[in-house]
């Protein structure tokens, strides 16, 4: 089998001066009251080119613009100039800058880069965003054919005391990288044990401690939800926990609040017993993206210095068809003893969450409950493919979310706990049904809600924005890894559950 060749892009700073040896310079470019303008550094990387070379009048003549991300490539003797419109220069022109970077420099090992230079520190980590995640590609062919995605970014005309913020960004953006590298990976490669190799792999940079759960532990400790949607599978379940802790902090601040993160790991769904149609489970291997999500924010949570304690618990299993499978009718009992009638074994992913959001609220307690999914169909009829739904009980958690949303650039909408589609989750034989039909989403959450011991809890539904169908601003065709720059940009605030639970 050919390896898979998939590495994020470096990036570092260099100093202001002519760009003598770069093949590619990318400059910014601004609208300046009707008239073209180069952003800062733009004469330093130029100085270098051929005296009578007037580059405004080359870029007027291509009718170039300087809206965010439009971009426009001269190639000059010796370089290739890319001119690239920053827009207002916020964090989103920036990171719709940095893709478009990305995108026109494929081919090159390395691009010298002055864009970033126009854009305060929340552009930068826009710029950074942009550039790392418009690079990722994932191939197993044995002969490459696209043009390899630039290796190496340098960012010049940069002053060096931004190296801080530089190193946060590449964090966040190269984490979200690792979350769809593993969302990618294809389900005969990704079993549970590889998922949890992997995790593993992912967090040990950090120093991170690492619990894991097989087979038989799971079925000791009475986590019927993930051994059942499990148990027909070649490659049994797993729970895995991570245990970050934030540097320790001065003496009278107080408990350090916590945080768990539930993460849904299906490496892949089948539907089981309640088959998918063959269509709908061609992007199955990255129903265990939740898991990938929260691994990956794990793994930065040091590097954007999180100054809460956060715990994750990723629950592993593939939903396969054999004749051990769970069959519709079934009736299990999950972690602390509420039962669950399996009428849809489709809806799965509300299993092994319940086990694992149980477990957290009654062992770890924490001050905020967080899973994330791609749960439900009907997020997808509710909000599209550019906008993930979520869930809350905390409207202060609620508020701290949606500033980090604005801020990622990871686009979000709350949805109702409406009370009055309790009833639809009536059995006659169990707690509760797992799949009542009507009103998928809400229903989906309320059916977790019974496992959050009360607790403050936001529940992402991120089966809306799970894939993306095209190249297309930050992303590129296939799963996103969505919400890892959401909870870095959250999780790495200065008092990111502040007033939650109050």
């Amino acid at each position: 089998m050919p390896p898979t060749r998939a590495v994020p892009p470096t990036f570092s700073l260099r100093a202001s001066g002519p760009a003598e040896k770069a093949v590619v310079v990318a400059l910014a470019l601004l609208d300046d009251g009707g008239e073209l303008s180069l952003g800062p550094g733009a004469a330093q990387l130029i100085e270098a080119l051929p005296s009578g070379i007037d580059v405004l009048a080359l870029l007027e003549q291509a009718s170039a613009s300087a809206a965010a991300g439009a971009l426009t490539a001269l190639p000059l003797p010796g370089v290739t100039l890319l001119a690239v419109g920053v827009g207002d220069a916020g964090a989103e022109a920036m990171r719709a800058a940095g893709a478009a970077v990305a995108r026109a420099g494929a081919g090159h090992a390395e691009v010298t880069s002055a864009v970033q230079a126009v854009s305060d520190d929340d552009g930068l980590i826009g710029f950074v965003a942009g550039a790392v995640l418009a690079s990722f590609r994932f191939s197993m062919r044995s002969a490459e054919t696209d043009k390899p995605p630039v290796r190496r970014f340098v960012l010049a005309c940069t002053a060096s005391d931004r190296q801080d913020v530089l190193d946060v960004a590449v964090a966040i953006a190269t984490a979200s990288w690792q979350a769809r590298r593993l969302a990618t990976t294809p389900s005969n490669i990704k079993s549970p044990a590889w998922l949890v190799a992997q995790v593993k792999e992912l967090v040990a940079p950090s120093g991170l401690k690492v619990k894991v759960w097989d087979a038989a532990a799971l079925e000791k400790e009475g986590f019927g939800g993930i051994v059942a949607v499990g148990q027909a599978s070649a490659t049994p379940p797993y729970l895995v926990q991570i245990d970050y802790e934030p540097a320790k902090v001065g003496r009278g601040a107080g408990p350090v609040p916590h945080v768990v993160l539930v993460g849904k790991g299906i490496t892949f769904d089948t539907g089981g017993l309640s088959i998918k149609p063959g269509e709908a489970m061609l992007n199955m291997k990255r129903d265990m993206t939740g898991a990938a999500v929260v691994a990956s924010v794990m793994s930065a949570l040091a590097a954007v210095g999180s100054p809460v304690r956060v715990t994750g618990l990723l629950a592993i299993a593939e939903n396969a068809i054999g004749g051990n499978a769970l069959r519709p009718g079934d009736v299990i009992t999950h972690w602390g003893g509420r039962t669950t009638e399996v009428t849809n074994t489709d809806a799965e992913g509300r299993l092994v969450l319940a086990d694992a959001l149980q477990y957290a609220a009654t062992r770890l307690k924490p001050d905020l409950l967080v899973d994330v999914a791609t749960l439900t169909g009907a997020m997808k009829v509710a909000l599209g493919l550019n906008i993930g739904g979520y869930f809350a009980t905390d409207d202060a958690a609620a508020a701290h979310l949606e500033t980090a949303s604005a801020a990622s650039g990871e686009r979000i909408w709350r949805m109702p706990l409406a009370e009055e589609y309790e009833s639809f989750l009536a059995s006659k034989v169990a707690d509760a049904d797992n799949a009542p039909g009507r009103a998928g989403a809400i229903t989906a959450a309320l059916f977790l809600q019974h496992f959050t011991g009360g607790l403050p809890w936001m529940h992402f539904d991120i089966a809306s924005v799970g894939d993306a169908a095209r190249d297309q601003g930050v992303w590129t065709a296939g799963p996103t890894g969505f919400g890892v720059r959401l909870l870095l940009h959250w999780l790495g605030s200065d008092a990111p559950i502040d007033g939650v639970g109050r």
